[in-house]
């Protein structure tokens, strides 16, 4: 990977001025005495990020804390109240659903404005049209005004676009949310493909488990500021301790939390027909109470409804019954194990030959990814409860093998 910088912001600060009363700006403006009516808001307060081509990013943190600001300058969508930004090379940015589109243009027409705004002749787009329109699939309506689009269908061409014009910084902030879960695959399988190339990628998404699994990199922002910026799993495992505990990240590494981020959340179950691609048909467990040492086994019957699922993988969860503690969560992916990707309905089986749990109530999800672990084709939460129990023998949540030396 290439080291040279290809975003530099140096003190940035970007602030806004509040009116209580849409009236007060005009006051202010009409004002003999430049009486102020505002108060400023400061969403980036000297910022400093340096970006290197060919790293793949993801920003973290809660609604408000700069993310979509942040992205915006870099596009230059916005500018700044103060400091300095430098990019190199073309910028496509998904930044909000229709951005850049004229409604009242069709879809093909767009296509051509796009190229137009990120520098693009006619000609370059010509060589271009073909791909993106099939990328997007949106049929007909290719050629019908963008004001008649679907949520979905802005997003489908929206990336269309930007991936099919060879960007050299990739923006996307939480536009694939929209997509039904073949969009989302298809995206990813993209997006993957060019990072692969050298390609910078900018990554916002609420689901932690994407950045964790996507990006080599992630930025944690609170109040306008940079929390945290490190390996991304460590980040959003830091991130998401945070989310459920409160604690600060000073607070969080002087306790080493080593919590796991939560698996993205079920679909819903009100899926388009059309639209599954793998659904988990019924799960068992070979018993629902245990004692230390036994054998536990959870049976997955899966329905896969495609020829064949690419990047296809299993993942099994143990939580205390109170999701406070994660035990264990072993995926198909990182274990390199094959299991059945074909069109059918197939069985895996999940087991545990020696439960080293002592006590307690403990719960199991299931999921099924694709994409190694980015997109969620189903999950299933606390689909299943186990209750382990013994006399008392040991103390503690689990059994570690051990033994105790005396010397003479």
């Amino acid at each position: 990977m290439n080291s040279e910088p290809i975003i530099e912001m140096k003190h940035v600060t970007k602030s806004y001025q509040l009116y209580n009363h849409p009236m007060d700006r005009l006051k202010e403006g009409l004002s003999l005495t430049h009486k102020s009516y505002h108060h400023d808001h400061t969403v980036l307060d000297d910022f400093n990020l340096v970006i290197r081509q060919g790293e793949s990013v993801g920003f973290v943190g809660k609604n408000g804390a700069g993310k979509s600001t942040l992205l915006k300058l870099i596009t230059g969508v916005l500018s700044p109240t103060s400091g300095t930004i430098e990019t190199r090379g073309k910028i496509a940015a998904l930044l909000e659903l229709g951005a850049g589109f004229n409604v009242e243009y069709t879809g093909r027409q767009n296509i051509y404005l796009n190229g137009k705004m990120m520098g693009y002749s006619k000609a370059q787009m010509e060589e271009r049209v073909n791909s993106i329109i099939e990328f997007a699939d949106i049929g007909e309506f290719i050629d019908q005004p963008v004001r008649t689009y679907s949520s979905g269908m802005f997003a489908r061409l929206a990336f269309a676009v930007s991936i099919n014009v060879s960007p050299d910084i990739l923006i996307v902030d939480e536009v694939l949310s929209v997509g039904d879960t073949r969009f989302q695959m298809k995206c990813i399988d993209k997006m993957k493909e060019l990072k692969e190339r050298g390609t910078t990628i900018l990554f916002v998404s609420h689901t932690l488990e994407q950045i964790k699994r996507f990006c080599s990199r992630a930025v944690w922002m609170k109040d306008g500021h940079i929390e945290m910026d490190a390996e991304a799993s460590e980040v959003v495992d830091l991130y998401d301790s945070h989310m459920r505990t409160g604690l600060d990240v000073k607070e969080l590494l002087e306790l080493k939390a080593n919590h796991q981020g939560k698996l993205p959340e079920p679909e819903e179950e009100s899926q388009a027909e059309n639209d599954r691609v793998v659904t988990i048909d019924h799960v068992r467990l070979n018993r629902t109470d245990l004692h230390t040492f036994d054998p536990l086994e959870v049976r997955i019957d899966y329905t896969v409804y495609t020829e064949r699922v690419d990047g296809f993988s299993f993942g099994v969860a143990i939580y205390s019954v109170d999701r406070k503690l994660y035990v264990f969560g072993p995926n198909t992916y990182l274990e390199k194990a094959d299991v059945p990707c074909t069109k059918g309905k197939h069985t895996v089986t999940y087991r545990v030959p020696r439960m080293p749990l002592i006590q307690g109530i403990f719960a199991v999800d299931v999921g099924i990814f694709s994409n190694g672990g980015l997109v969620n084709l189903d999950y299933k939460n606390s689909i299943r409860k186990f209750v382990v129990s013994n006399e008392y023998f040991t103390e503690g949540t689990c059994y570690m093998e051990h033994e105790w030396i005396t010397e003479a």
